[in-house]
């Protein structure tokens, strides 16, 4: 397991520089561009207020967007789910469909290697990889609070992040199994992908409707501490998101060893017609 999730890690060296560098560098102008709206808080005040109250939802209080942490949870954890939930999905759809389906899983499993240790090799390289990439977002954010106005608690920043990566967490469990379960990984990313969306905007919502409010508590972005981190981490919440992803991790682990590999391509849903439905073969 030790071998495949070093080379699972360093095939992900890319990824790792390219989302952790990009949102880094993005994290970083948005200490920059707090330090030009502290310098006129009241007119970004008054243009908040003027804001529609559907769109004012997914972002909570406007008053503690004057704040340096209210501000950085409007413009960037408030909105991470998507930009970052799109690597979550693609990577749990793509872990092992992404080979079975261009025909090298077979061969790979051919090697002494057990289907287990390949499983888990690869989860935790991905996992190993999420870390690694909010690192970089954590020290951009940190570094670059040197030099301007804004101040962040590392704590409770680490904290924030850490929520994010439990929600990734999630989605990257749930784009697994169904990757496992459904005949093709194109499938999965979709199904994950409408779920990420659809969680997203009723979570959002649910602050001016109360019908979608009763439904945002059964969604994973109910838990996720994207406007609250500056509070305190909430134990309970993070522990909920990574409870249920590494439930869908071991159904997905138990469905990979319990099933055949495909030998190339994308599979089909296989159902069994009664025999009146059974047309264009006779038997001899």
């Amino acid at each position: 397991m030790l071998t495949v999730f070093k080379h699972s890690l360093s095939r992900s060296r890319g990824g790792i520089l390219g989302w952790g560098l990009s949102l880094g560098f993005f994290a970083y102008l948005m200490v920059l561009f707090f330090d030009t709206i502290a310098a006129d808080i009241e007119t970004f005040s008054t243009l908040l207020d003027a804001y529609p109250p559907e769109l004012m939802a997914f972002f909570g209080e406007a008053a503690e967007f004057t704040t340096p942490e209210g501000f950085l949870s409007l413009e960037f954890f408030s909105f991470m789910p998507l930009v970052l939930g799109v690597y979550a999905v693609i990577g749990g759809a793509g872990l092992l469909a992404s080979d079975e389906e261009s025909g090298t899983l077979d061969l790979l499993l051919a090697q002494p290697v057990s289907r287990t240790s390949l499983f888990w090799g690869r989860l935790l390289s991905w996992v190993a990889v999420m870390v690694l990439i909010l690192v970089i977002v954590w020290s951009a954010v940190m570094i670059s609070a040197n030099f301007y106005v804004a101040e962040y608690e590392g704590i409770r920043l680490a904290g924030g992040l850490a929520s994010l990566g439990a929600l990734m967490s999630f989605f990257f469990g749930l784009a697994l199994l169904l990757s496992m379960v459904l005949p093709s990984r194109r499938l999965a990313a979709m199904g994950a992908g409408i779920f990420l969306v659809a969680s997203f905007f009723v979570s959002g919502l649910s602050a001016i409707n109360d019908t979608l409010s009763s439904i945002s508590e059964y969604l994973p972005m109910y838990y996720y501490q994207g406007d609250s981190w500056p509070q305190g981490f909430e134990v309970g919440d993070f522990s909920v998101l990574l409870g249920i992803s590494l439930i869908f991790s071991l159904l997905a682990w138990w469905r990979f060893g319990a099933r055949d590999i495909r030998v190339g391509g994308e599979g089909g849903f296989k159902i069994k017609l009664p025999k009146f439905l059974s047309f264009g073969r006779s038997e001899a």
